[in-house]
């Protein structure tokens, strides 16, 4: 296995003292890049992410582009409900589309029983090559928390408001409770798998969450949650798990008490405000992607945010939601370099 020689990120993570900000993007992999767009007139997302080879060239792209931290493993949300029956496409201009939505118990009970390296084994092998041979940072593997991809699998691809998912999930309790339970068993299962395969760290992305109430939150997602991460706790206890989800502001204090190891922040909660309700855990975030469009905006929102950032150990820089296409990959290598340089000399000041 390829020695790690820039730990930032994972020391950042685990709240330890670092001589610079770590920083690294969601969605940096892919994207914007010229040469992933080239790609992308080649191949769909699931043909590129069924190629270990090229998977893995996509995700260690914006390492060698940008000087980021970390890796995070190129793929979708999506990726593994295909190995549980889910008839998932994922359509240009719109996002995944599911031909079988869910709405009865049966079609809940139609979901098959997810097993990693039988469904998903080209996942596991981009990984071991990033690992073995290509990485010099840690790798994030990651998976949709079940509630988001329960949006997707009711609505039967995007919602606005997600009316159809929470009149579902308060019609049909006991429905609700097993399709939580087979889609925390998958995530679960995945996510390990991919910490054997050699990630450092892994990422729930709760996206949506946010459209839910603290109490609903507590009532109907918090159990699968802490389910899933209990379970990986329990096979790698040293392993940093992060909760990202957008516009969740609300549910930090949820999170405070559960065993997750980092909280990803987004534009709406500053760092500060964030730091009083997630005090035990370190922090991600939180630049608003849009800034990333306006260079002068952007690099003045950066200094607010490091200059809060630095105040305690565990702080690793990102987005509050993820690189959009329109982003010039230049100004993802500028900022990454303004974070290094300016952090490294607002933490030695001292």
């Amino acid at each position: 296995m390829t020695k790690i020689t820039n730990d930032l990120f994972l020391r950042a993570a685990r709240k330890e003292s670092v001589n610079r900000i770590p920083v690294w993007y969601m969605r940096q992999a892919g994207r914007s890049q010229p040469e992933y767009r080239k790609l992308k007139a080649k191949y769909s997302l699931f043909e590129i992410t069924h190629q270990p080879e090229l998977c893995a060239y996509v995700t260690k792209l914006p390492v060698d582009q940008y000087g980021v931290d970390a890796a995070i493993l190129y793929k979708d949300i999506m990726t593994p409900l295909p190995g549980m029956g889910v008839d998932v496409e994922i359509k240009s201009g719109i996002g995944p589309v599911i031909h079988n939505p869910i709405k009865t118990y049966q079609d809940v009970e139609k979901l098959t029983i997810f097993k990693p390296e039988i469904e998903v084994p080209y996942v596991l092998d981009t990984i071991k090559l990033l690992t073995d041979d290509m990485l010099e940072v840690p790798l994030i593997g990651f998976a949709g928390a079940p509630f988001t991809l329960a949006s997707y699998m009711i609505e039967g691809g995007p919602s606005k408001n997600y009316h159809q998912t929470k009149s579902f999930m308060y019609r049909e309790p006991d429905v609700w409770a097993m399709l939580m339970e087979k889609l925390g068993r998958m995530t679960a299962d995945y996510l390990i798998a991919q910490i054997n395969a050699g990630a450092s760290a892994v990422q729930l992305f709760d996206s949506w969450v946010g459209a839910l109430s603290r109490p609903d939150y507590a009532t109907y997602i918090r159990p699968v949650i802490e389910k899933i991460v209990l379970e990986i706790k329990a096979v790698h206890p040293t392993t940093p798990i992060i909760m990202q989800a957008v516009g969740a502001g609300h549910l930090l204090a949820e999170w405070e008490t559960m065993p997750l190891d980092v909280v990803g922040v987004d534009w709406r909660e500053t760092l500060t405000d964030a730091r009083k309700k997630v005090p035990s855990k370190a922090i991600q975030g939180n630049l608003d992607p849009s800034t990333l469009l306006a260079p002068e905006k952007c690099l003045e929102e950066t200094e607010r945010i490091l200059q809060e950032g630095i105040l305690k150990p565990g702080y690793i820089f990102n987005l509050g939601h993820g690189v959009f296409p329109e982003v010039s990959p230049e100004m993802l290598k500028k900022l990454t370099a303004y974070i290094h340089d300016r952090s490294e000399i607002l933490l030695n000041k001292g």
